[in-house]
């Protein structure tokens, strides 16, 4: 996968305070996609781990998970968990993650620098196996107030600071001027569900 405009995507990501967007690793359970166009760029990572109940007390609230890596965590179900007292020892907890990352170059940008957040979260309905998905999304548009050429940096003033930006693309760096706007969005979406133990052969 290239990666041209990675180090923007990190550093707008640090300097807004959100959380860095997540490597490739090198896992099975992983995979990353990067779309790119003129002025616009889109990447996606989604992760897939499953771990099983090792352990469960439904008074305490507690679960032992036992990961891929043969690790136990424990964890304690919040309230907002339904239907924990369908999980039994042996079952198979997924936990999906999916981040997605799109920056869109807005040139002559009028919009006011902004930071804005969303979040959502679905829970398992009363008697449905224990499950939900739970998404947040920031959008940030910052505005290009230098442009230097013979370092190949960008400086970006967003809505609480301005950070200095390496552009590895050429051919990207050659559309950004000062007065432009970046738009990012960056959306985090979690999804947890529990399988039935499975049945022992006979």
């Amino acid at each position: 996968m290239k990666r041209q405009l990675l180090p923007i995507v990190a550093a707008l990501l640090s300097a807004l305070s959100m959380p860095a967007f997540a490597q490739q690793a090198a896992d099975p359970n992983t995979m990353a996609t990067k779309e790119s166009s003129p002025g616009k760029v889109t990447m996606t990572q989604g992760t897939k781990v499953t771990a099983t109940v090792e352990a469960i007390d439904q008074q305490t609230r507690e679960v032992t998970l036992k990961g891929p890596k043969g690790k136990l965590h424990t964890m304690t179900a919040g309230p907002d968990v339904r239907n924990l007292d369908q999980v039994k020892v042996g079952d198979k907890v997924v936990v999906r993650y999916l981040e997605a990352l799109s920056l869109t170059l807005k040139k002559d940008g009028k919009e006011l620098r902004s930071k804005v957040e969303t979040e959502g979260s679905k829970r398992a309905a009363q008697g449905e196996r224990p499950g939900g998905v739970a998404a947040q999304q920031v959008e940030v548009t910052a505005d290009v107030v230098a442009v230097n050429a013979k370092t190949q940096t960008v400086t970006l003033k967003g809505p609480k600071q301005t950070v200095d930006l390496k552009v590895r693309d050429p051919a990207q760096f050659k559309l950004i001027k000062v007065g432009d706007q970046i738009q990012a969005v960056y959306t985090q979406a979690l999804a947890l569900s529990v399988e039935p133990a499975p049945t022992a052969m006979k």
